[in-house]
């Protein structure tokens, strides 16, 4: 028999069995505050019944799966005949459905639906964030499709349903469809006007054929996809140089049963996102397709797609912020170091009260972005053209750092592969990249300040709400106005500009909705100046022990 070495003592249990939603009391009070009242105990229901299945072990074990067995590529049979298939491992498939049949595909028409749509995915997307890539690319289908009502009257009811089917099937056999979306080539990037894929008309009317390429295709196994190319003349000639992309839907599986032609190269092999499949795909002139919205308009057609994964971004990053501080600061509490807890010393408070700062201030300019979608006033909108690309490059931008600090604070055990914090950070980045880098937001940001007016007057509206509230946010927003009035040399401190613009409206938010507490230590750092370059260096004389309290879960 073995001799014992040593009892395991002073190790934080997992955090598990626990409701996702309801210990995360930014996101509980944030529903609360943008559902309507006949609606609020509706929700807190499917919530809770969704944060119930985050918390548990079975959903915690199937998003390590999901990670450690990547998606696998099949390009032909064992005779040679093209297949071009991605395997998945099961627990993908359960994280999936589960997804699907909580109606995270399903924002669009229904009461509140893109408040309880965000509240659900920023609660899965706890799980894992790989599968949420499909998840949100077929809620932002909708209003592409919406474009041609023919087709919307086709796809959305599929779209939005809440069933899954992962075979490769005609759509209208299966209870449910996803949707998959590709856009940038090799060449181009972001720039999607430099396209080479091209698209012939065929005698149905509406119907192309493409040749090309798509460089970042994601959620291959997807039933259809929006791709970008290029309209010809019938004969094959070139198009004219004004001649912009047009939108089209390329359906995995032509509706009597073939299979489209849609070859896919190779996966790529990226830092994160592992659950998640990222193709190479290649169109080689017989791949059907149906045009969305006017030839030559593709990207005005796109751009209601474009802005609900950009808000998705934001959505998923606050998820992924939320989990690493869940994590941090359940380990503190559960973990004694030097004499006491962790929780304890006033300079691991400090910095788990300045990483739940962050957390809060996400989770709530994300939920109120959402909100803000379900509103058919014209003054939301508006807010949304500036909103979401300043609140995508800032909380995208975040989420990285804030991951890595998480990590340090469960010291050498953060950095093992089973504390789950290394697929946080590996995943942090994925979302600052996808739907436009940093840089193409920030110039997004200074395109609608220059042509649309009427988006800065909402914005300006939204954060002037609070004035007077808090001097530092005050004075804030004083400085931002001026820099907004300073046109030389713009588009270099483009980012700079919109850094402002994201903690201000934060900054606006918490001071009209979090406590007292939180809402101080944010505006004496973020927008006092009072703030160093690493978390953990917030005002001593803050209440930072009640900002802490609040973001602990419980199980």
């Amino acid at each position: 028999m073995a001799a014992t070495t040593h009892t395991v003592t002073n190790q934080a249990p997992p955090l598990v069995g626990y409701d996702v939603f309801a210990a995360d009391a930014a996101l509980a009070e944030g529903v609360a505050r943008h559902a309507p009242a006949d609606l609020l105990n509706e929700l807190r229901a499917e919530l809770g019944e969704l944060g119930r299945a985050a918390g548990s072990a079975q959903a915690q074990e199937w998003g390590t799966q999901a990670n450690e067995n990547r998606p696998v590529l099949r390009t032909h049979d064992r005779y040679g005949h093209r297949l071009d298939e991605v395997e998945f491992h099961p627990a993908y498939h359960r994280l999936l459905g589960h997804a699907v049949s909580a109606g995270l595909t399903d924002a669009w028409g229904r009461p509140a639906g893109h408040l309880r749509r965000a509240a659900g995915f920023m609660v899965w997307s706890q799980t894992d964030a790989g599968h949420g890539c499909p998840v949100s690319m077929t809620h932002a289908a909708v209003p592409a499709l919406r474009t041609d009502p023919e087709l919307a009257a086709e796809w959305e009811p599929r779209l939005t349903s809440h069933g899954y089917e992962p075979a490769l099937l005609p759509a209208a056999d299966k209870p449910g469809a996803l949707f998959g979306m590709g856009m940038t080539e090799k060449q181009g990037g972001s720039d999607v006007r430099a396209n080479t894929t091209r698209a012939v008309p065929l005698a149905q009317d509406g119907a192309y054929a493409l040749t090309g390429h798509k460089w970042f295709c994601s959620a291959p196994m997807s039933d259809g996809f929006l791709v970008l190319a290029k309209a010809v003349p019938a004969d094959g000639g070139e198009p004219g140089e004004e001649t912009g992309p047009t939108c089209f839907l390329v359906p995995r599986v032509l509706p009597d049963g073939t299979r489209n032609t849609f070859r896919i190269q190779r996966l790529k092999d990226k830092l994160g996102n592992r659950s998640n499949a990222s193709a190479e795909v290649e169109f080689d002139g017989t791949t059907w397709a149906r045009r969305v919205g006017e030839e030559g308009r593709g990207v005005a057609t796109i751009i209601g797609m474009v802005a609900a994964t950009r808000l998705d971004c934001v959505l998923g990053s606050a998820a992924l912020m939320r989990q690493a501080v869940a994590q941090a600061v359940h380990h503190a509490a559960h973990r004694s170091a030097f004499g006491g807890p962790l929780i304890d010393k006033p300079l691991m408070e400090n910095v788990l009260a300045d990483l739940a700062l962050e957390s809060e201030a996400a989770t709530t300019l994300g939920l109120r972005l959402a909100a803000a979608q379900d509103s058919g006033d014209e003054q939301e909108r508006q807010l949304l053209r500036l909103a979401v690309p300043a609140a995508k490059y800032w909380v995208t931008k975040r989420a990285p750092v804030l991951a890595a600090e998480a990590l340090e604070c469960l010291g050498g055990n953060g950095y093992v592969e089973e504390s789950g914090m290394p697929r946080l950070l590996r995943e942090a980045p994925v979302n600052s990249v996808w739907e436009g880098s940093g840089n193409v937001q920030a110039l997004d940001v200074l395109r609608a300040l220059q042509r649309e007016p009427a988006a800065l007057d909402a914005f300006l509206t939204e954060v002037g709400r609070s004035r007077g509230a808090d001097h530092r946010l005050d004075g804030a927003i004083k400085d931002l106005l001026t820099e907004l009035a300073d046109l030389d040399g713009i588009e270099a401190r483009a980012r700079r500009l919109v850094e402002r613009m994201a903690l201000v409206l934060q900054g606006s938010l918490l001071v009209r909705y979090a406590p007292a507490q939180t809402a101080d230590a944010f505006c004496a750092s973020r927008l006092g100046g009072d703030w160093g370059g690493a978390f953990g260096t917030l005002p001593h004389t803050l209440d930072l022990a009640s900002v802490v309290r609040r973001a602990r879960p419980e199980s």
